[in-house]
């Protein structure tokens, strides 16, 4: 999963979280977010497009680091 954006990610299907590690360090939890759209994000080769395109305009966040 090489991207210039993202670190790494982890997704909570029980509390539909999905935290997004950043190159620079930062954590962000993106709350609510569908199995569904944690599955399309896995599966796309631009993860930090779909990030900004698809997931940031749709769900609330919170900065944890």
């Amino acid at each position: 999963m090489p991207s210039s954006v993202i670190s790494n990610y982890l997704y909570f299907p029980e509390t539909e979280i999905l935290r997004i590690i950043y190159q620079s360090g930062a954590v962000y939890d993106y709350l609510k977010v569908p199995q569904e759209i944690f599955d399309n994000f896995r599966a796309v080769q631009s993860k930090g497009r779909f990030l900004n395109y698809v997931i940031k305009p749709k769900f609330k966040f919170k900065k944890i680091e």
